[in-house]
């Protein structure tokens, strides 16, 4: 699986982040995600989501808006963070659908 980071927004202690998600090595993004990030304890958690991937799913009015697929590259840090993605240990659990 291919995964990139194509924008993020950063508000004091909190942040947007768009992530795309795709079939590794096809160049397509089969799903994208809006994830809101909180600074707590020196680390960024997940503390919401929303799908706004490809397969009908439609984000509701004032969502962040699907990012250029084509973008990518590194993550900004944030003003006073070491720039590092949370490990998968400090997410929380995902929901079964």
């Amino acid at each position: 699986m291919d995964i990139t980071i194509s924008n993020v927004k950063y508000n004091g202690n909190q942040a947007d982040a768009t992530v795309n998600m795709g079939v590794k090595g096809s160049g397509n993004t089969s799903m994208t995600m809006n994830y809101h990030l909180e600074q707590k304890d020196n680390k960024w958690v997940v503390v919401g989501k929303q799908d706004t991937g490809q397969h009908g799913a439609t984000a509701p009015p004032g969502a962040m808006p699907g990012a250029n697929p084509h973008a990518g590259g590194a993550m900004p840090a944030a003003p006073g963070a070491s720039g590092k993605m949370p490990s998968p240990e400090d997410l929380p659990p995902a929901g079964k659908k």
